[in-house]
């Protein structure tokens, strides 16, 4: 049986559905009752627990021969003790639970301790389940694509693309579509011991890229509104970010400004197949 926790996030949900494809047992971890009818019908167990009930995450993790581990996104309070209470409650509970064998979603610059915002409470992520269990991959994608779903209204209503990222400058992009293939390859494959596996797209993407690719899909210009340093804190504000997490978010937008925020060019790296225009077209499609 494989665990996944997340399966209503976009990493998580991926994965759950990718193993499902494959036709390997799956069991979702989900928080509320009310979230478990589409999973069911298409075939999956059900275990409702949260972070914080330390017994059902042991139940949940049960029988397991592999799970997906991911640390949720804060939305309010202080997201780096957030981030190593996730970390220590899912190592506490895979130990207890002997589960076998671990795929956790990390991040590109992870292997920093500090000076990479929000990205920071990945590398305590890992560094609470590094020994956890016999066999554990650090997932590290790049940047996902689908983080520009949260500013497609704009460009599909007005033509303006807000973007925290330099409009010209290219860094490397992801699908949550081939991080949950690539998860669900990991969990079915036969290792031991402790790796990193890093994780781009068919090629490295910048903002301008991402707004000529919304303006291929919607038949009519958008342009990016590149948002500066001083007025990022409003914006996040005004969408109800809290302040906590808002300059966490900043920090890491400065990281990869930076270089922090960067794959380790030592370690594995690997490219998914999903391209820029289709998940541009994948996200207008749920806005039409």
């Amino acid at each position: 049986m494989h665990i996944v926790f997340g399966a209503n996030g976009r990493a998580g949900g991926e994965t759950a559905r990718a193993l499902l494809a494959l036709g390997a047992p799956v069991r979702v971890v989900l928080r509320e009752p009310e979230q478990a009818a589409p999973w069911s019908r298409l075939g999956a167990e059900i275990a409702i627990t949260s972070i914080e009930d330390a017994q059902g995450m042991v139940s949940a993790l049960s029988d397991a021969s592999g799970a997906f581990l991911l640390s949720p996104a804060a939305s309010s309070g202080n997201p780096y003790q957030r981030g190593d209470d996730v970390g220590l409650a899912l190592a506490s509970a895979v130990r207890r639970a002997r589960v076998p064998k671990i795929v956790a979603l990390s991040s590109v610059g992870a292997q920093h301790e500090v000076g990479t915002g929000i990205v920071s409470t990945l590398h305590s992520l890992e560094r609470h389940l590094a020994g956890a269990v016999p066999s554990t991959t650090f997932l590290r994608p790049a940047y996902f694509l689908e983080t520009w779903e949260e500013v497609a209204q704009p460009a599909i209503l007005d033509g303006v693309l807000p973007s925290f990222l330099a409009p010209e400058r290219r860094i490397p992009m992801v699908s949550t579509v081939d991080v949950g293939r690539l998860a669900a390859t990991l969990l079915l494959e036969d290792f031991v011991g402790q790796r990193i596996v890093q994780l781009a797209g068919p090629k490295e993407c910048s903002a301008n890229d991402v707004a000529a690719s919304f303006s291929q899909v919607l038949g009519r210009p958008v342009n990016v509104d590149f948002v500066p340093v001083e007025a990022r804190a409003l914006a996040l504000s005004e969408a109800g970010v809290s302040p906590q997490v808002a300059q966490a978010l900043i920090e890491m937008y400065d990281g990869i400004e930076s270089g922090l925020v960067a794959f380790d060019a030592r370690l594995e790296h690997r490219r998914g197949s999903m391209s820029l225009i289709d998940a541009v077209s994948r996200i207008v499609s749920k806005h039409r």
